[in-house]
């Protein structure tokens, strides 16, 4: 049966549950390694936003007068609060794709062993990278509530907006892990590719702050949805734009399916490049 195939929609769901042990325990060995021997060990995770959010913050908002549409009353806190949400889902993606190119050559010795599921690794990236998306976030809603004085009940939907886009970003990681093997540019060029996509995002300016003719082609930007309906939900009270989140989530599954796909039938092959 088409579901039962190993690079099956089915497959996928299965092998990410069966060895989510193991996944879990990878992504703590890859969270512990990156701090392993610093001074301040895990507390870089939490110091790298706050340095990165005051740095932006200053720039955008105090040497080139940005806002966010805001009106007069708008704060620099406001403008941080904004930026720095845009700014995690950013910093999010970037990383899961930065890394996913590299995955299967900086594990080698699992490559040719038949038993082990090369497949997960795409996912230890995803789980490692939203451990530190997570303290992030925490980071953003204290601000918040010590600058706005709470947050409001929408905030309870951040988990449904994000869930499409991790699927994305998932489906994304195994093309990634798959053409890394075989191109090795590619990582080369993905670093490039998320710096203009930063700048073509709505990081630093709303959307609306765009002419109306350039707002749809915006909007087919993977991060704009997330980015908007992100900052709706956990600092303005609006609710998100169900039927984009409801297209959005289908062509997330649609290319989380193929990139697993891919990556199955494309695995055999890793073993003669490397």
């Amino acid at each position: 049966m088409i579901l039962s195939h190993p690079s099956s929609p089915l497959a996928g769901i299965v092998a990410l549950f069966a060895h989510r042990r193991l996944i879990i325990q990878l992504a703590g060995r890859d969270v512990a390694a990156r701090y392993r021997g610093s001074m301040l060990g895990m507390g870089w995770s939490l110091l790298n936003p706050l340095l990165l959010l005051a740095v932006y913050t200053f720039v955008f908002s105090t040497v080139f007068q940005a806002r966010f549409g805001g009106g007069a009353g708008e704060s620099t806190f406001d403008f941080a609060l904004m930026l720095f949400a845009g700014m995690i889902v950013h910093g999010f993606f970037a990383e899961c794709l930065s890394r996913a190119p590299t995955i299967i050559l900086g594990n080698v010795n699992f490559v040719k062993k038949v038993v082990f599921p090369l497949e997960i690794y795409p996912a230890v990236i995803l789980l490692s990278t939203l451990f530190h998306s997570a303290i992030s976030l925490a980071v953003l809603m204290t601000f918040a509530v010590a600058t706005q004085g709470g947050l409001p009940p929408t905030a309870l939907l951040a988990p449904i907006v994000l869930a499409p886009f991790m699927l994305l970003t998932l489906g994304l990681c195994w093309f990634l892990a798959s053409l890394g093997v075989f191109m090795r540019d590619i990582a080369q060029t993905i670093g490039l590719f998320m710096t203009v996509l930063m700048f073509l995002s709505p990081i630093f300016y709303p959307l609306s702050a765009l002419p109306a003719w350039l707002q749809p082609y915006l909007a087919l930007n993977p991060l704009t949805l997330i980015i908007e309906s992100l900052r709706g939900v956990l600092l303005l009270g609006n609710m998100p734009d169900w039927r984009g989140l409801g297209i959005y989530s289908a062509i997330a599954g649609m290319i989380a399916c193929a990139g697993f796909w891919w990556f199955q039938k494309t695995r055999r092959g890793f073993a003669d490049v490397l």
